[in-house]
């Protein structure tokens, strides 16, 4: 038996999110889904994993059912295979960001950059103006990244400013272009670096994963595996499980 496993996030108003933390893990316990849901203020973010009926029970409550009224109509979703169940447990947790960054300024819902399909991404980061950075943690970046991109050398992603402040000026770097994971980091990635003056800030939308599942391996820019944080450790091309060839880094 395998297993489906769902990626998500929205930014969005949602102010009675601690409220809401219950009645979600009452239905995710229900259905027999595990992994993590992460509700804030300003949205919802997570991977989680079960049946096929089971995910899209909770996908469709979600995005159209009552707890959440209709406020997450426009959920980014992108879907994996397990084959066994990647998650010991459900955790579903209220928090001030769904992805902490610690900067007000950095809000998704007022401004982000210019989304990029993965089908010309390629042709972006091999731009010679364009500067390509991975916005994960080191030890992400250390499994797999694009070809040319900057790492910052981050252990969280809350340091991310830090290396902007001392590492990017608007008028040098006039085109930049990033990319993470599933995509919402760059979401306030690319907000922050709007909100400090930069003009043209692009990110891959779908992030690496829609990348990785979209774009044929023979013009991939991709090398390496794509780490995710469950027991399948890794991802490749085709969003193929890698667990059998890397070895799981010591994640605090």
């Amino acid at each position: 038996m395998s297993f489906s496993v769902a990626a998500l996030y929205q930014f969005a108003a949602l102010p009675d999110a601690a409220e809401l933390r219950a009645p979600l893990r009452a239905l995710c316990e229900s259905l027999g889904i595990r992994g993590t849901l992460i509700l804030a203020v300003e949205g919802i973010n997570g991977t989680v994993a079960g049946t096929d009926t089971a995910i899209a029970a909770l996908i469709g409550e979600i995005t159209k059912g009552a707890l959440f009224g209709g406020r997450l109509d426009a959920l980014e979703l992108k879907y994996s295979r397990a084959e066994s169940m990647p998650f010991k447990r459900l955790k579903v947790h209220f928090k001030k960001e769904i992805v902490t960054m610690g900067v007000p300024q950095a809000d998704p819902r007022r401004a982000v950059g210019s989304y990029v399909a993965p089908a010309d991404w390629n042709a972006l980061i091999t731009q010679p103006d364009v500067t390509v950075i991975d916005t994960r943690n080191s030890f992400e970046v250390a499994m797999g990244t694009f070809e040319g991109a900057v790492d910052p050398g981050t252990t969280t992603f809350g340091e991310f400013p830090d290396y902007v402040r001392q590492n990017l000026d608007p008028a040098q770097h006039k085109k930049v272009a990033m990319f993470c994971t599933g995509g919402i980091r760059c979401e306030k990635a690319t907000s922050y670096l709007l909100s400090q003056g930069f003009e043209e800030v692009f990110h891959l939308q779908g992030g690496i994963l829609k990348y990785l599942e979209t774009v044929p391996e023979k013009e991939s820019l991709w090398r390496g595996h794509c780490f995710v944080f469950d027991e399948r450790v890794a991802l490749g091309h085709g969003l193929t499980e890698c667990s059998e060839d890397v070895q799981r880094p010591d994640v605090k």
